[in-house]
């Protein structure tokens, strides 16, 4: 969608500006797009479209989905104009070529042509309406080349609805063409989306919407600060509508000049730089002056939630700029947010970026919900300033290799958590950093914090020499070691599916607990001095103890119920049940062996001990 107002000179299509005291019109229908040229961010689908006009290969239906405000219908109608066009004496054919306006196109873009019919489909969801269309559709254009029908929001259509279309929409008359815009292409059936060709109009990337904005924002003679277009780019996510809107919003809200900390006021968002600076500080492990800032900002009125939803997008940009450094070069983000972004990305390690992020989508939920989100949040860089004092396992790996963790040597001297600890200084002005950021990332020295870590009771010794190649043993295991509960899920909700000595593959139950195969791992290695391997997998597997003792105890009761001792019994005592099946033991403890079943040949066969048919 490009900055050109329907009323520029070179397109004008006789609208002219309101005259004063007039109805305000907004900038997302000022700056609507007239032809492809106009259109940012679907190149794909103008180049189709374009190659289509050009080769005569025009289909009799299309399809445009996308998300909100990304310009479906403003698309439909563009080609509804495209397949009308005409100028007289010149052109008289379909054309995309719409530098200047043909005989129909005033009308067709205002949506008040009479055969270019724009239906609602959330109002007219009814066989009934779809049988209007399909009744009109018999009938010839009053005075364009095409009778073209837009219908709005299509996945709303009944079922009824869609199947009275399917006839029509295969076949329809030589002067009718289809144009159907959705956000839910998914509720679309399957047979209607073979008729037609199908466009995905994708989210407009954020620089090529801070260039729009800053076009229309020169049209409109409007100041507007480079960071605040970043923010209303950023928060339109892609859509150039809601983008637009913003941006009116906030040329009101600013009394014609919009600063980035107007739009950031306006839209509840933190301030950038201090959200960095918060960063900084839970990287460094500098949980006081993190918490300082926290408070400091939900002081001056920051929702907590989009203090850490904030913290996040800037965790994934720095992620995005180590992966792909380029990516620092997006102007939707400020010259600050690039810089110190670039040298975080340096500095930080995958583990650490992804850590920190998994820690914060779960913060960001568990401050949605709670009654008290200033605490919560609090509580969520508390987590995150310690884990990222935390070694990664492959550092842990390796200061044991190196006897780092049992040779008895202090640990390495840190600074106090009131300060920043000397490990990330506090920028000032841009906010760019003075020195490397914390020693810790640099190498694998354990921080002082972490020896307080390892002060819980220690595991029970490990049995080396034990060998489990079987999950029957595995149980065992864990009942000799007296954990019931372990014991009991083990039984209840593991489907075993393979079992060797190190090893073990399993599917859960849908009641198992989300922790319960590293427990098991966990526990195996600790026991048997060695490391296990406990994987989670698709397989059906054999049923669970529980469900194998359960078929094994019907079919114990299934036998002696046909028992003709045990039916005789029943047959004597009209009302008696059998309550349960339980093996006779001997005067050894042991069991005695179940009695021999009669052979159908067997006529002389009579009862054994144990059972007694002398009643």
């Amino acid at each position: 969608m490009d900055s050109t107002p329907e009323n520029e000179p070179g397109f004008d299509l006789g609208v002219t500006e309101p005259a004063a005291g007039a109805s305000y019109r907004v900038l997302a229908r000022k700056y609507r797009p007239q032809n492809f040229e106009d259109l940012i961010g679907q190149e794909a689908m103008v180049r189709t479209l374009s190659n289509a006009f050009d080769t005569g290969r025009i289909a009799q239906a299309y399809v445009f989905t996308g998300v909100r405000g990304v310009g479906k219908t403003t698309t439909a109608r563009i080609l509804a104009r495209a397949l009308n066009y005409e100028l007289p004496g010149e052109i008289d054919k379909p054309s995309i070529h719409l530098a200047r306006p043909g005989i129909h196109c005033q009308a067709i873009m205002e949506g008040r042509h009479v055969d270019v019919m724009e239906i609602d489909a959330a109002s007219h969801t009814g066989i009934d309406d779809v049988r209007a269309i399909t009744d009109g559709a018999r009938y010839a254009p009053v005075s364009a080349r095409y009778k073209v029908y837009i219908v709005d929001e299509v996945h709303m259509l009944s079922e009824k609805a869609w199947n009275a279309f399917l006839k029509t929409l295969e076949e329809p008359p030589a002067h009718v063409k289809f144009m159907f815009a959705t956000t839910e292409i998914r509720k679309v059936p399957v047979t209607v989306l073979s008729r037609c060709q199908r466009f995905d109009l994708r989210r407009v990337d954020a620089d090529v919407l801070v260039r729009h904005l800053q076009t229309i924002s020169g049209k409109e003679k409007v100041e507007v600060d480079a960071d605040a277009l970043g923010l209303i780019a950023r928060a339109g996510e892609g859509s150039v509508r809601d983008s637009l809107s913003i941006l009116d919003q906030a040329i009101a809200h600013g009394a014609g000049k919009v600063s980035s900390d107007e739009v950031r006021r306006m839209l509840g968002l933190a301030d950038r730089a201090r959200v960095i600076d918060l960063f900084e500080h839970l990287m460094s492990g500098d949980i006081a002056a993190a918490m300082a800032e926290l408070k400091s900002q939900y002081d001056d009125g920051a929702d907590p939630e989009i203090v850490l939803t904030e913290l996040a997008e800037f965790v994934h940009f720095v992620t995005r700029v180590k992966v792909v450094p380029q990516a620092a070069d997006d102007l939707s983000f400020s010259e600050t947010e690039r810089d110190r972004g670039r040298i975080f990305a340096a500095k930080l390690s995958h583990r650490v970026l992804t850590r920190a992020w998994q820690m914060l989508m779960k913060g960001i939920e568990e401050v949605g919900r709670s009654p008290k989100p200033f605490a919560s949040a609090d509580m969520v860089l508390v987590r995150i300033a310690y884990a990222a004092d935390l070694p990664t396992p492959d550092e842990a790996l390796r200061m044991l290799a190196d006897g780092a963790m049992g040779s008895g040597a202090a640990p390495a001297p840190r600074a106090p958590s009131g300060g920043n600890g000397g490990n990330i200084s506090q920028g000032g002005g841009g906010g760019a950093t003075s020195a490397a950021l914390a020693p810790r990332l640099q190498s694998v020295a354990m921080p002082e914090r972490a020896p307080v870590a390892m002060q819980a009771p220690m595991a029970p010794p490990a049995q080396p020499g034990i060998v489990l190649g079987s999950f029957p043993e595995v149980v065992k295991l864990v009942n000799d070691k007296r954990d019931i509960l372990l014991k009991g899920a083990l039984e209840r909700d593991v489907h075993l599916v393979r079992c060797e000595d190190g090893r073990l593959d399993i599917r859960l139950t849908r009641q198992a607990a989300p922790t319960l195969a590293g427990d098991i791992q966990k526990k195996l290695s600790d026991w048997t001095g060695r490391r296990w391997m406990v994987t989670v997998s698709s397989e059906e597997g054999e049923p669970t103890l529980r469900e194998q003792q359960e078929a094994a105890q019907a079919d114990r009761e299934r036998g002696v119920r046909a028992h003709p001792t045990v039916q005789a019994i029943l047959a004597r005592f009209p009302g008696a049940e059998i309550v349960s099946v339980r093996p006779l033991l001997d005067q050894t403890g042991g069991a005695v062996a179940a009695p021999v079943e009669p052979d159908d040949d067997d006529e002389n066969w009579e009862p054994v001990a144990p059972w007694d048919d002398d009643f």
